[in-house]
């Protein structure tokens, strides 16, 4: 049969079409490559990639010269490195002496209280009275504000770890029984930063902080990392009977007032206790860097804009040899699951992306400093190397499946955009099903280094390893006190020193996961237009740069 030429020249164009197709379609990353890079990140050699640490210095020259042997392209003025000035500062000696109803108190530091600076002042001494604000919360969408009419300046802010609790009248207020931003801690101190407070000191208890008081306490005992700039003169955490004790000498009744902070109607309370606070600390800028590598995208227009692939590259580093200390003891935290298979995740991802560029740009980020707070994605986001209103979402890995291939995927926090109806059909097309959502109790979603982007406007979320695998071989569980979705046992060596590198594991499941990060990638730089958040999303009426 003979074809008229238009219906030749259809067929033409269509097979060209779907030749193109196929050519922005990523390869199948590499599981010899990705085991070679997790097993050289988590090496002793690397001394833990820490922060302010040689092995942090050593992971950032090996990822960039990855990227320049990968073809990544640098970012503009060049180069791999993007510079994230960061401020250490150890608490050396410090005391806190309250006054109330005649009584002093001076709770025992790393017992009753822990508290550091982030003021940048080595030296400080000041007195301030105590103020309890109850969630501390400021949230114009909730109709909620626990500052009404409080000048906090100059005043040591008392409050409580996670959000107002769902009632029976508003069952869906907060997010329910899951946590929000407002619930975590970082918000609460950068909100009594922002009101000029002298001092912020958190109430913990297991269940609202979703931790043991050994967290807060082994953190404030070493030194702790901030952005460059203006933060709270003193910050730290008091434990519940401390709380008690200081309520109940200043005339009040530590549970009444939680009582009476569940309410909208709440209003701070002067809680007639005086401070005084000593603190000495060892204050030393350090100089860390985000590393990036570009694909540039093929399409006149659409390679203007970028989706971002994310993965922190630091750990804990090594541990302060103490006193007392067994000089021959593992002093390593290689951190092989959390985060060096993250990071070689994106190294073998960005090798195929080279080979087969998608429509629009493509950026892979290796922030500096999550464990530290989010560190580098805040100074990226507040720096992007690619403008945040051409950014079409953040991609991000941390704490990969290293027990073998799934059957389903995690993508917690996908449903606050159209990323989950993409996440959708990617893992369709995959063989893959999207993993059961439950509530997020411990605010998962704020704790890894896509939620800088959230935070700005930018759909984001982070990819997470299978809740179960749906073939009786392993058990999974939504892992509470880390930010992804992690695999049952791994719990157990999370921020420890045995989180290293096994080369029994099979790593099959780990490039599942990094296939599906990157193929959901191609779905977002090929689609017609950008990801949207969901109606009614509070990071959707952030207006990006």
């Amino acid at each position: 049969m003979r074809l008229h030429p238009l219906a030749l020249a259809v067929s033409a164009c269509i097979f060209s079409v779907s030749q193109a197709a196929h050519a922005q379609q990523p390869a199948a990353v590499s599981e010899t490559a990705l085991r070679a890079h997790l097993s050289f990140l988590a090496d002793d050699l690397l001394e833990g990639r820490g922060t302010g640490q040689r092995g942090g210095d050593l992971a950032v020259r090996y990822l960039e010269t990855q990227a320049a042997l990968i073809g990544l392209k640098p970012i503009p003025g060049g180069g791999y490195r993007q510079k994230v000035e960061i401020e250490g500062s150890k608490l050396l000696s410090g005391s806190a002496t309250f006054t109330a109803g005649g009584k002093t108190f001076k709770p025992a530091l790393g017992k009753g209280i822990v508290m550091g600076t982030k003021s940048g002042n080595e030296n400080l001494s000041f007195d301030a009275p105590l103020v309890f604000v109850g969630y501390g919360a400021a949230a114009p969408e909730e109709k909620w504000d626990d500052y009404k009419g409080l000048d906090a300046k100059g005043k040591i802010l008392v409050m409580m770890v996670d959000d107002p609790q769902p009632t029976a009248e508003e069952p869906n207020r907060f997010a329910g029984k899951a946590y929000t931003w407002y619930g975590r801690w970082v918000y609460k101190f950068e909100e009594a930063a922002r009101r000029g407070a002298a001092g912020v000191l958190l109430i913990h208890t297991t269940p609202s902080s979703s931790y043991p008081w050994s967290v807060p306490a082994n953190g404030f005992g070493n030194e702790r990392f901030g952005l460059k700039g203006p933060g709270n003169p003193m910050e730290g955490w008091l434990h519940e009977d401390t709380a008690r004790e200081l309520f109940a000498a200043g005339g009040h009744d530590l549970d009444k007032l939680r009582a009476q902070a569940e309410r909208r109607d709440f209003r701070p309370v002067d809680l007639k206790v005086a401070g005084h606070v000593e603190l000495r600390s060892a204050i030393r800028p350090v100089e860390q860097f985000n590393v990036i590598g570009i694909v540039p995208g093929t399409d006149a227009k659409l390679k203007e804009q970028a989706v971002v692939y994310s993965s922190h590259w630091d750990h804990m580093g090594m541990a302060e040899l103490k006193a007392g200390d067994d000089p021959k003891a593992d002093r390593i935290y290689n951190g092989a699951i959390d985060n060096a298979s993250g990071t070689a995740a994106l190294l073998v991802m960005a090798a195929e992306a080279v080979k087969k560029p998608a429509r629009r740009t493509q950026i892979f980020l290796w922030p500096a400093a999550e464990e530290q707070g989010l560190l580098g994605a805040a100074a990226y986001v507040a720096n992007p190397v690619w403008p945040l209103a051409q950014t079409a979402a953040d991609l991000n890995l941390d704490s990969l499946n290293f027990v073998g291939r799934t059957r389903d995927i995690g993508v917690a926090g996908a449903e606050r955009s159209s990323l989950f109806e993409t996440s959708s059909q990617v893992a369709k097309s995959m063989g893959l099903k999207i993993a059961p959502s439950t509530p997020d109790m411990s605010g998962a979603y704020f704790r890894a280094d896509h939620f800088a982007f959230a935070k700005a406007g930018v759909p984001a979320f982070n990819v997470g390893s299978a809740v179960f695998s749906g073939d009786g071989h392993f058990e999974f569980e939504q892992h509470q006190n880390e930010s992804s979705t992690n695999i049952k046992g791994f719990k157990d060596h999370y921020h420890q020193v045995s989180d290293a590198y096994r080369p029994e594991w099979d790593l099959s499941g780990m490039v599942q996961q990094a296939q599906f990060t990157l193929n959901l990638g191609y779905a977002v730089a090929n689609a017609p237009g950008m990801p949207t958040w969901k109606k009614g999303e509070a990071f959707g009426s952030v207006k990006r740069k």
